[in-house]
């Protein structure tokens, strides 16, 4: 899939111990992934385009400031502009998420938005193995 978007392969912190994330920011992150889930249900973002848009994982700065969004998409058909849809829509998601988590948070983080392509680096891998396979049974 090639978008026009920033692409990002989601690596977790434990491949990058200098990135190592504190118990806070994994708590926040993970309210905010299971709300978001719930706010892509509400605004009819979860599905497009005949296929299917996940959120991946959410990282949060060490300042809880900005939020990292990863958004995976599955069988979606011009994901870039699905991609760009959701950016557009990302003022109505964060007001949404606010009303939410408005009394577990003092400040709403900035919601940046990031296409995880891990499940395409994995159907190549996958495919180059077979490949591999195949040449050794010739």
């Amino acid at each position: 899939m090639e978008t026009g978007g920033p692409k990002v392969t989601n690596f977790t912190a434990e491949m990058h111990p200098l990135m190592q994330e504190g118990k806070r920011q994994k708590q926040v992150a993970s309210v905010l992934l299971e709300e978001l889930n719930g706010i892509f249900q509400r605004l009819s973002l979860h599905r497009m385009n005949g296929g299917m848009v996940s959120i991946s994982s959410v990282k949060l700065t060490p300042d809880l400031l900005e939020a990292r969004i990863y958004l995976s998409f599955f069988q979606v058909g011009h994901a870039e502009q699905c991609f760009h849809k959701i950016e557009s829509r990302a003022g109505d998601i964060k007001r949404e998420l606010s009303l939410r988590v408005k009394h577990q948070l003092r400040r709403i983080p900035e919601l940046r938005f990031f296409i995880d392509d891990t499940l395409d680096h994995v159907f190549r891998m996958e495919e180059i193995f077979r490949q591999i396979q195949e040449g050794k049974k010739s």
